[in-house]
Formats: C-alpha cells, structure tokens, sequence
C-alpha cells in the first residue's frame, strides 16, 4: 500500500558524498525515489539526526552494509508514504521515527519495518528523529548487554553527547546511581541537571581516582565507554567486582598495549561492546520492541526526553557535521528535512 504516484514526486533530494573526507565533500544531489520492498516502509522525511556513526562514515572509516544505503543518515523521522508486502500496524500518512541502515540524509528514506517506532504522544519530527539511533544504542549495550538493574551504578563517558545524555537520562529514570565524565564545568553541570549524581571534569580531574573516593573504593558496577583504548586500563580499576565494561566507539583508539589484564580475572569483570548496523534484523526488532514497551511510556510522561542543541536545514549539512566534529554541543545535532 503506497499512496498513489501522482501524490509523489519523481525525485528527491537527498546529500551525495562526492568522496571521502571533510564536511565539504557533501552536497545536495537529485535522484529518483527507492521503492519498499518487501518488510520495507517508506517515509517521507521531516528531520534525520546527525551521528558520530555519519561522521566516520564520511570519512571512510566506517563503510554501509553491503545491502544498505550508501547515503549517509541512521535515524529519520516523518510520515509513511509506502508500503512494502508483508508489513502489517502501518499505514501512509502514520507519523514514525525509524533506526535506518543508510539513506537516512534524503527527502524519502528507506526502513525496515522492525526498526520503526511511532512518534511518542506530543512529539514533533524533529525531536521524534532525535530518538532512535541513541536510544537503540544505549538500551542495547547499557542494558541489553551489561545489565544494568535498579540500585546498581554506572560511569558514562562522554556525558554531554547524544549518546551520554540519552544513557544518563534512562539510567536515572530506572534507577541506578551515574556518574559521567564531560570536558568542561558547563558540561559537568548539564549532566548533573539530567540526574547524575557526579559528574567529573577530565580535563582537571583523574576519574578513577574520583570514582573510588565517591564509593569508597568499592567503583562501580558498569562502564558505557566510547574512548576505547585510552581509557581501558583505568576503565577496569573503577569496575567493582562482577562489573562490566561496555565498549561503543573509539574515540581515543582501538589498539591498547601493555595493558595488565589482572583485574579483569580477580574482579570476575566482563568486557563486551558492540555496534549497532551489523546487527541483524532480528535483533534490532527486539530491541524496538523493548523501547515500545519500555521507554516510549517515560518519553511521553516527560521523565526522560532527547537533549537537542541545534537544528540545521537541510541545505546546511557540512555545517551540521563541522559542529559535530567540535564536539561542543550538548545533546543531539538534528536536520530539518521536510
């Protein structure tokens, strides 16, 4: 079920990466509109997110799957246009927000029909595109994977990201104890105004040393980590016994040397990390799932809601992208598309 092509146009917009490198390699191109295919919606987009995931991507670090979009873009949000056999709960002109695989960057995008959630009750499209791919993100690894459970406690890095702000917000909202860490005092105080109970300054502060003063030397029961390999070592001192350490990005490197292994053995500790495209189908439709019964309740009762800090047209992409690169904001970086 589709609406009718009369109703649609022959083409779209969309933004082409002429090759790989700085924000100025992108640019806004025209090509036909794809068609759902089968368990396929198509949305009319309204707004897409701007994602760490977009920016290696423009940089040759972080290539689609072989099936996906080559367009950059992973989370959209707008009306359904299309439908594609097989798809049942979804019909054109219903508001949705979708995890996409690519293609995300463009006037129509593509999406699985296990990775698309509806707006939560009173959200527009932009802060509706401002869900899915940290949501997806952090209920997979903070929760999913390393279990976090009501009464535990959790050090976030990288507080004021996308990423940071939505982990905080949920850990909080299900009751476990955070503590983050963010580059400056401006940035140390909006994590504490989204429920940490400490946030650590790392460019003034040694965060494992603030760790286990706060718990007495007991540390903490997990690590969401996007630094990688700067941070590993110190990121296994501050695990109490039993912890684990949850690995998304890396942002401070992938390859750690010399780094003594002891702890994770006499701390009984568990190491894990993921990322998000190469999952299948399968899981990412149980991870929505989860949201649905889970999160979306706390989105629409105002206990937990996107941070975004600035909005961009579409037209102005690079300059989306050259923020990001800053690492200066607090919360999403969106595109008003539609």
């Amino acid at each position: 079920m589709s609406l009718p092509a009369d109703m649609r146009p022959a083409e779209m917009r969309y933004v082409n990466l002429k090759s790989f490198g700085g924000p100025e390699m992108m640019s806004i191109a025209r090509a036909p509109l794809p068609e759902p295919g089968a368990g396929e919606i198509l949305i009319r987009v309204e707004a897409a997110g701007v994602n760490r995931p977009d920016v290696a991507q423009r940089q040759g670090t972080y290539p689609p799957p072989k099936e996906a979009s080559p367009v950059l873009g992973l989370e959209v949000a707008g009306e359904v246009v299309g439908i594609g056999d097989g798809v049942a709960g979804y019909a054109p002109g219903d508001k949705v927000c979708a995890l996409v695989n690519g293609g995300g960057y463009a006037e129509y995008c593509l999406a699985p029909a296990g990775q698309v959630l509806p707006f939560p009750k009173g959200y527009d499209a932009v802060r509706a595109a401002a869900l899915p791919e940290t949501f997806f993100t952090v209920w997979a690894n903070l929760f999913q994977m390393a279990g976090l459970t009501e009464g535990e406690s959790v050090l976030i890095h990288g507080g004021t990201s996308g990423i940071g702000t939505t982990a905080i917000q949920l850990a909080t909202a299900f009751g476990a104890e955070v503590f983050t860490t963010a580059g400056s005092k401006d940035k140390c105080e909006a994590c504490v105004r989204l429920g940490a109970r400490r946030a650590i300054n790392y460019r003034e502060e040694d965060f494992a040393e603030v760790i286990k003063a706060e718990t007495d030397g007991r540390g903490v029961d997990v690590v969401l980590d996007m630094i990688g390999a700067a941070y590993f070592e110190k990121n296994l001192s501050v695990l109490a016994k039993d912890g684990c350490l949850s690995i998304i990005a890396f942002l401070g490197g992938a390859v750690a040397d010399k780094v003594n292994l002891a702890p994770i053995m006499v701390k009984r500790l568990t190491v894990t990390g993921s990322t998000m495209r190469p999952r299948t189908a399968e899981e990412k439709r149980a991870i929505r799932d989860e949201l649905l019964a889970q999160v979306w309740p706390l989105l629409e009762s105002g206990k937990v809601a996107p941070v975004i800090h600035s909005v961009f047209a579409f037209d102005d992409v690079a300059k989306a992208h050259a923020l990001m690169e800053t690492s200066e904001h607090v919360g999403k970086i969106m595109l008003k598309v539609g």
